[in-house]
């Protein structure tokens, strides 16, 4: 089973770049989060901060379905990601659009209502949609080993192949809960259930950049 590969719309050629595409529902808490913390996490483990274009050819991004286009995310979230040592800066909502699911190779979201929002606007994103923790379960069940080799081959290839990779499984390998792969929105809520939300967010991520990048979490 193969994923189909990103198409571009502008920036950078997709044969070069892998891009990540993370989706909550108003872009400016669970979304952000996932984010930053995933930047955060690929600059510990490459060594090298996300510039405009990523890092060795990652680049992570973030919409919503309900997107407060132009809004920052909320303070709450915010000082998760500070909790984090994260980069919280710079960010502005975006609502989900065509072009950003066109460009991804790989789609992950919150909850499974936002997959299959993603998926019905089409553009051949089943295979590279998934919620993080599906994700993250699917990834699990992978052999490393059988991915390509990060410094070899470069890690947007060994993206790539752990996209098909868990894609083909994803049939196999079923949630023992539908709540399972959810994440809950905390919008509203107070900051200890933010940073709840964060720690499941940052545990479900941490994985997912390890097979990513081939380089496991520092201790």
């Amino acid at each position: 089973m193969t994923a189909p590969e990103g198409r571009g719309i502008a920036g950078p050629s997709t044969t070069e770049t892998f891009r990540i595409l993370h989706v909550s529902t108003g872009n400016v808490c669970r979304s952000p989060i996932t984010e930053r913390l995933t930047r955060h996490a690929l600059t510990d483990r490459l060594g090298e901060p996300l510039g405009p274009f990523g890092t060795r050819g990652l680049i992570v991004e973030s919409a919503g379905t309900w997107g407060h286009e132009g809004a920052p995310m909320e303070a709450n979230a915010a000082a998760v990601l500070a909790d984090f040592g994260a980069d919280a800066s710079g960010f502005t909502g975006r609502e989900l659009l065509d072009e950003h699911v066109i460009r991804a190779d790989l789609v992950l979201t919150a909850t499974r209502d936002h997959r299959a929002q993603v998926i019905s606007m089409g553009h051949s994103a089943g295979l590279r949609t998934f919620t993080l923790k599906e994700f993250t379960r699917l990834v699990r069940a992978i052999d490393h080993a059988t991915l390509p080799d990060p410094l070899d081959e470069g890690v947007v290839e060994r993206a790539r192949a752990l996209v098909r990779a868990a894609a083909a499984l994803r049939g196999w390998l079923l949630a023992p809960t539908a709540e399972a792969d959810e994440v809950y929105d905390p919008y509203g809520a107070p900051l200890t259930f933010f940073r709840s939300i964060g720690d499941e967010i940052d545990q479900a991520l941490d994985p997912v950049v390890t097979a990513l990048t081939g380089v496991p979490a520092r201790t």
